[in-house]
């Protein structure tokens, strides 16, 4: 053999080596691949997801599915290969990751996130659902997510309302960050707090900020609630998180209070974040969410305005599921009851624009 051909085959040998090895390169890309739906209106355990005490609730049938898409994690990293392979399939989406996370997120920065959009995302989605039922809620400021490990672990509780702390009567979440920082570090704050219909005072001390070691916290997270008439509760899984799932959760609380089955027996699946006046808000990972509901077996799938140029491109078979277009808690209650009435109605579909 010449040496000619030995260079020629010793070259094509180290490009082979050299792509394996750029294969296996991290690239800075995360995956959506369709994640694994959840019918609201069913019971975990022998409990019900949806629960109320204090006010009458109503049989239903059917499903609700709430929608979810799989995410490389913040901690994971993305070689080449795997997304190329993810790039091909056209049921999975590739994104730059910072268009996921920030900068150095970590994965208990991306859980805490996804912990307190949930709790947000719930409550929100129940002021929705008794907002469009009639009822006026006042707002409060409430404690969305206690830090494992934290000073405030074990004494202030999530959907804790806060009425006052150190003395100062809480009107807002920056009022809780001034009073704590008027205590410094290694001080006590006195939480006044309504928990389960009573009031209760609890001493939290404080410790300095990681990033900060002259700025005092009790590891908190503060946002914004409602006072409900009677208590009203989503318990799902703690792997399921963030904002999507407040229009399906505002749906089933209201099936849930209302007689006959919103559902009319139907699977219905749907996605978009909910505010307290209704209003249905555009989410990620539409297309990946629409495959999973498709496999479920939905027959409708709820689409927020924003995301419906984005839907028409999931990778489903023709008039698979129908694509319905919902701006509202409002509208969204009047295409299912329509569509449960007759599968021919009319609605306000993607397709349609």
């Amino acid at each position: 053999m010449s040496r000619r051909t030995w260079s020629s085959i010793l070259a094509c040998v180290l490009l082979v080596m050299l792509f394996g090895v750029a294969a296996l390169l991290p690239v800075p890309y995360v995956t959506m691949s369709p994640g694994p739906t959840v019918d609201v209106l069913a019971e975990i355990d022998g409990d019900e997801i949806v629960q109320v005490e204090g006010h009458r609730t109503f049989k239903t049938d059917g499903e609700l599915e709430l929608t979810t898409v799989s995410v490389t994690g913040p901690g994971q990293e993305l070689s080449l290969a795997e997304a190329l392979v993810a790039w091909f399939d056209r049921t999975r989406a590739v994104y730059p990751r910072d268009a996921v996370y920030e900068p150095e997120q970590s994965v208990e920065d991306a859980r805490r996130e996804s912990s307190v959009q949930m709790v947000s995302s719930q409550d929100t989605a129940i002021a929705a659902a008794l907002t469009e039922l009639g009822y006026d809620l006042p707002k409060v400021i409430e404690v969305l997510e206690v830090s494992k490990a934290a000073p405030a672990e074990g004494k202030l509780e999530t959907r804790d309302k806060l009425v006052s702390v150190n003395g100062t009567k809480i009107t807002n979440a920056n009022s809780v960050t001034k009073a704590v920082q008027r205590s410094g570090v290694g001080g006590k704050v006195a939480f006044v707090v309504r928990r389960d219909g009573r009031t209760k005072t609890l001493t939290v001390p404080t410790v300095a900020a990681e990033d900060d070691p002259d700025r005092a916290v009790v590891g908190v997270v503060i946002g914004e609630g409602y006072t409900f008439p009677f208590e009203v509760s989503v318990d799902l899984s703690d792997e399921i998180g963030g904002p999507s799932a407040g229009l399906i959760f505002a749906l089933a609380v209201f099936d849930t209070l209302t007689p006959d089955a919103l559902t009319g027996g139907v699977v219905i699946a749907g996605t978009g974040t909910i505010a307290a006046d209704g209003r249905v808000g555009p989410i990620g990972g539409i297309q990946q969410k629409i495959v999973a509901a498709a496999d479920s077996g939905a027959e409708l799938f709820l689409v927020p305005p924003d995301n419906c140029d984005s839907a028409l491109s999931a990778q489903i078979s023709e008039g698979e599921i129908k694509l319905v277009k919902v701006r509202s808690l409002h509208s969204a209650v009047a295409s299912i009851e329509a569509y449960t009435q007759d599968a021919n109605a009319d609605l306000p579909t993607c397709e349609g624009r």
